[in-house]
């Protein structure tokens, strides 16, 4: 059976943006009318739900699912699983931390692939480190850095496994620059591909708490390079 593209999102840091940028994408493939999913893949945190401004949404979390095993179907997946802009979305649960089991996620994953042309991973990173198989499934990794000394340590860390697993690894590279490191010099030093930058924002993360999520924000620049990321996509 014919599965869609994945895609996985994965700060170099913590603080970043992978997750906004995750969640952009995933509504902008959306939006082209195109099945897109939208998978949290970090555990720690509260969950992408609450980010998206859709913990309260009936649906299925990552810990509903801790026994899928064998072959699961991606149409009744979906229709069991909260949306947020068109989009299908598997979250973990901020009264419930952790996501799956690598191979609850890898039956999960098959199943939502089946049922959608995109599935964008919001990824962590020591699923990064510690789940070979599941970054093997990843067509394209986009790793979200800013422009400073502990991105760049960030990237070759993950440099590594990502180059190891994905055929097509690149960065995204956020603004400002406090020391003055510019986007090519941090390509250069990481040897990654820049497959877009963008300078900060004023008032993003003000809307964000403002909730409904990052695709609330439809013009500036962060804006303009998700839309660059998604037309190479």
């Amino acid at each position: 059976m014919e599965q869609g593209r994945v895609i996985a999102v994965v700060g170099a840091r913590g603080g970043v943006g992978a997750s906004s940028l995750a969640a952009s994408l995933a509504r902008r493939f959306a939006s082209w009318r195109g099945s897109t999913a939208l998978v949290d893949l970090d555990g720690s945190g509260g969950g992408i739900d609450v980010l998206l401004g859709i913990e309260a949404a009936d649906g299925l979390r990552w810990p509903d699912l801790s026994d899928a095993r064998g072959e699961v179907s991606g149409e009744e997946l979906t229709a069991l699983l909260p949306r947020w802009e068109g989009v299908t979305v598997l979250s973990a649960d901020r009264a419930r931390p952790g996501r799956g089991a690598d191979e609850v996620v890898s039956v999960v994953l098959d199943a939502l692939a089946t049922s959608h042309d995109r599935v964008v991973l919001d990824l962590d990173r020591s699923c990064v480190l510690g789940a070979a198989a599941i970054v093997a499934r990843c067509e394209t990794a986009l790793v979200v850095a800013s422009r400073d000394v502990r991105s760049v340590a960030g990237v070759l860390a993950l440099r590594e496994a990502l180059v190891a697993q994905s055929p097509d690894v690149r960065l995204v590279v956020r603004g400002p620059a406090p020391g003055g490191l510019g986007v090519l010099e941090l390509a250069h030093v990481v040897d990654l591909p820049v497959a877009a930058s963008m300078g900060s924002q004023r008032g993003f993360d003000a809307a964000l708490e403002r909730g409904g999520g990052p695709g609330a924000r439809r013009r500036g620049s962060f804006a303009r390079a998700v839309g660059q990321l998604a037309a190479g996509l």
